[in-house]
């Protein structure tokens, strides 16, 4: 099988520049390559091998804002970075931390697990979490979808 490697997440919003300082200023993102496209242009920011490719929207948002941890209905709920201390990333982002969710507790489901759930300039939904680790053994057998 070829291998593949996750490239971006593309956020369609109102004002690039906005989305671009917060992410950035919080998320050690920065400016990786500026592509000019017709009046406008689409921004790549990166940070490690994740990108964020971010355009202009061009139409109004079909859907209510999100809150909480994300919308139920089908599509992107939320993305996700993993921190040392979620109360102090919270500290240091001052007044641009908009939480709508938490921070919760997960320490039942792993010690020191820890999520907030913050609504970006756009009002996407973006969680900030600490103590989370990969479950060690895995179960064995097929893959089994709850509902």
């Amino acid at each position: 099988m070829p291998t593949t490697a996750f490239s971006h997440l593309a956020i369609a919003c109102r004002d690039p520049l906005a989305l671009e300082l917060f992410y950035t200023r919080h998320f050690g993102f920065y400016r990786a390559r500026v592509v000019p496209v017709g009046d406008g242009q689409i921004v790549f920011l990166k940070s490690g091998a994740m990108y964020l490719e971010i355009f202009r929207a061009t139409e109004d948002a079909m859907t209510p804002p999100a809150d909480k941890d994300g919308p139920m209905r089908p599509g992107w709920r939320h993305v996700a970075f993993q921190v040392d201390d979620v109360d102090a990333h919270l500290a240091a982002m001052g007044g641009d931390a908009r939480p709508t969710l938490g921070p919760l507790d997960f320490g039942d489901v792993i010690p020191g697990w820890r999520s907030v759930w913050i609504a970006d300039p756009e009002g996407n939904i973006v969680e900030i979490s600490q103590g989370y680790v990969d479950q060690e053994p895995l179960p064995a057998g097929p893959l089994e979808l709850t509902s």
